[in-house]
């Protein structure tokens, strides 16, 4: 019965819904992601739960609020590399490197499971078909850089903007927490802005622009898409580089 119940809250878990999108999950997966699970943390707003430079052999995997991972430059600059939602792991590579390249702070009230890296390892000689998903996890991240780079070099300011928060809806959508009509998002001016490379004016100027445009308005933590479509061919915003289009495997 202990087991049963396990497996279903896990189930409805945000993290089981990221790895459903590319592999079905069988009851004997859904009992060893139980178990990765299991430890869970509370972090304030503020506190870094991952500090560059540390020597640690942990990771977390995000079960509720939002969190950024970023560096901060030798002129005490900060560039946000991403942010991370329910269901994204945080700090992975924290897991396997000997040291952490980058940190992670909540930009929110963060709950998040605690992975071990020896819980993390059995769990992938445990059940290859997680280890497959959590590969693809890493995958997806990875193609996310990649378009954030193109964001960073090749896009004008709005249609970075807009790009970038296309893609938050599409990845809040995966784990049931966002849609087409738009999204509850927790970021400032000043977070966009330190992940867009762009001032915290600018950021202002540029929404103002989207909303002037009849293609979105962020106003008191609501993203809404006024006009998705419109907003889509704007951007240039193609969603397969996510690929979140089913599981693949079986």
């Amino acid at each position: 019965m202990a087991a049963e119940s396990a497996v279903f809250t896990i189930a409805d878990s945000a993290f089981a819904r990221k790895l459903s999108a590319y592999v079905k999950l069988s009851p004997a997966d859904l009992l060893v992601l139980s178990d990765i699970y299991r430890r869970k943390r509370d972090f304030a707003v503020g506190h870094d739960m991952i500090h560059e430079g540390e020597r640690s052999h942990h990771a977390y995997i995000l079960a509720s609020g939002w969190a950024c991972s970023y560096k901060i430059l030798n002129g005490g600059t900060r560039q946000i590399v991403d942010f991370q939602v329910p269901g994204d792991f945080l700090g992975l590579r924290s897991v396997l490197f000997r040291t952490a390249d980058h940190n992670v702070e909540p930009i929110t009230p963060v709950q998040a499971s605690e992975v071990r890296q020896q819980d993390l390892l059995a769990a992938f000689s445990h059940t290859p078909r997680i280890s497959t998903a959590v590969l693809w996890t890493a995958s997806r991240d990875e193609a996310m850089v990649v378009e954030h780079l193109v964001n960073l070099g090749r896009r004008n300011a709005a249609e970075r903007t807009g790009h970038f928060l296309l893609e938050l809806a599409a990845r809040l959508r995966l784990v049931g927490m966002g849609d087409k009509k738009g999204f509850a998002c927790p970021l400032s001016q000043y977070h966009l802005s330190d992940a867009l490379g762009l001032s915290a004016v600018r950021v202002n100027r540029v929404l103002r622009l989207l909303r002037e445009e009849g293609m979105l308005t962020f106003h008191k933590g609501q993203v809404v898409f006024k006009n998705y479509d419109a907003l889509v061919a704007f951007t240039g915003f193609d969603r397969t580089y996510l690929d979140h289009d089913g599981p693949l495997l079986p």
